[in-house]
């Protein structure tokens, strides 16, 4: 199998990940992957400001070697009524503009379309995020296929492939009103407020959602930055219910395994010196410390954020919190963090963490997550077992795979989603101190039900690094498919 690819440069993969660093790290770590492994040319095609966020990234592989290149196209912000350089999610001023930033992508297409036309070695396959559902269209003009890449994991893509199917929540009489997921090896209510944007019957976001769906069918697969251990038996009944190719590849963040300070290099520009965060770590007991983040979008409401620091104090338990929206909570820290956000017990990044090298860390014993599917991957894949508070999007459905499905988590206990990050201004504090403390003891006691949460999620570590590994699954599905653009370019 290697054999029939190895040294190839006639292969030219055009990557267009979606706008917002969420999406973007995993499909920049596709394409060093594609590099690495099928020796295939690669392309990844991102907007300046976009770019500017993860300079670090884009530097270290321009260190690399690698045959990838990046590739710049203007976005018209003011033009969609964005702020100038307003070219992603995380820098929307609400998420109800998400619709804006969506007409500004639509407006991509005839740059992208004569970008491909001017390429010395012509492409051969797109792969895109979802909100581009007129790629499918470029590259039938190419005669080449073209696969999405959502960021999801094969378990939510299932529950959504359902979700579009039966259509239960519509049905329900209240955002609120629990129902059940059809379709599933077991029973899973969930209520309408739950689910991502596209499950919501919200008129501002419909036309969109329409239209991407429409571009989902369209497409000649699907990528999933997922490993089939973790998710056993849902990409086969994803590809089976939606006819298309289901091609599971991760964990992608797997790819920066040379060294743990080569993990600082994914993602933004760091909040805190990787070395200094490393020397606080080292001078921790092994499965001590929690590590605490809402991700790039993920942020609360200053009396919640209180609540949370004071749960996680009277955790009486080291920790390590990456916390967004600092500004509202600034007395508090002046009164219980030492100046520069360091105590013995404790570290504060405000900002962006180096996030796979501290959870590859023997320190880290526990993850509370905002369940986003990145960050549930990479514990996953360190072997840190999950204490989960979902926001938005499909972090809900992650939840349930999470804690029910592989056991590898405690819930806090939200029930309320956030439509709309922003909410989380308006939303005032829904999980108090002290339950908070009791879930991150759940979570990190020795005892037998923590012992065989920790054990198991060892167990899906060992899995992920044997899967990327050669002959692991996700390994030879990278394989297959650049086999399958090379079948499909000779027979142009």
């Amino acid at each position: 199998m290697e054999s029939s690819i190895a040294g190839r440069r006639d292969l030219h993969f055009v990557l267009i990940p979606w706008l917002g660093t969420s999406h973007t790290i995993p499909m920049i770590d596709i394409g060093r992957l594609l590099a690495e492994r099928g020796g295939v040319t690669v392309t990844i095609v991102m907007t300046p400001a976009n770019a500017a966020q993860l300079k670090p990234t884009i530097d270290h592989i321009a260190t690399s070697g690698l045959p990838i290149r990046f590739v710049f196209l203007p976005f018209p912000s003011v033009e969609v009524g964005l702020p100038e350089g307003c070219e992603s999610m995380d820098s929307l001023p609400a998420f109800d503009m998400m619709p804006n930033l969506y007409d500004g992508s639509k407006l991509l297409r005839q740059p992208l379309e004569e970008l491909l036309r001017e390429q010395a070695l012509a492409p051969s396959c797109i792969i895109c995020g979802a909100y581009y559902p007129w790629t499918p269209a470029v590259a039938r003009e190419l005669g080449i296929p073209c696969f999405v890449f959502h960021g999801f994991g094969s378990f939510a893509l299932f529950c959504m492939h359902n979700l579009y199917r039966y259509r239960p929540h519509e049905r329900a009489s209240s955002p609120t009103e629990p129902f059940l997921l059809p379709g599933l090896p077991f029973q899973f209510e969930i209520a309408r407020q739950q689910l991502p944007v596209h499950f919501q019957l919200l008129p501002h976001f419909m036309e969109m959602c329409n239209e991407v769906r429409e571009g989902e069918l369209a497409m000649d697969g699907v990528l999933v930055n997922s490993f089939d251990d973790l998710e056993p038996g849902y990409a086969e009944r994803l590809a089976a219910a939606s006819g298309k190719k289901v091609c599971t590849i991760g964990p992608v963040s797997l790819c920066y395994r040379s060294g743990r300070l080569d993990m600082a290099d994914r993602g933004k520009k760091l909040s805190v010196d990787a070395s200094r965060c490393l020397d606080w770590l080292d001078s921790m007991k092994p499965r001590s410390v929690i590590y605490v983040s809402f991700g790039s979008l993920g942020s609360l409401a200053s009396e919640q954020l209180m609540e949370l620091g004071y749960g996680l104090l009277a955790s009486n338990r080291p920790f390590i919190w990456a916390i967004n929206g600092v500004e509202a909570v600034e007395e508090w820290m002046q009164e219980k963090l030492e100046k520069g956000g360091v105590d013995p017990k404790f570290l504060l990044i405000l900002g962006w963490a180096p996030q796979v090298m501290i959870l590859s860390h023997p320190a880290v014993g526990g993850f509370l997550t905002h369940c986003g599917w990145n960050s549930t991957l990479e514990s996953a894949s360190a072997g840190v077992p999950m204490a989960t508070w979902p926001l938005f999007a499909e972090q809900f459905l992650n939840q349930k795979l999470i804690v029910d499905a592989v056991g590898i988590g405690v819930a806090v206990g939200v029930k309320t989603s956030m439509r709309r990050p922003e909410q989380a201004a308006e939303e005032g504090s829904a999980v108090k101190r002290e339950v908070i403390a009791e879930v991150v003891e759940r979570l990190m006691d020795g005892r037998e039900e923590g012992e065989e949460r920790r054990r198991r999620a060892k167990e899906f570590a060992a899995k992920a690094s044997k899967t990327v590994a050669t002959g692991g699954s996700s390994y030879d599905n990278m394989t297959r498919l650049i086999q399958l653009v090379a079948t499909q370019r000779s027979r142009r």
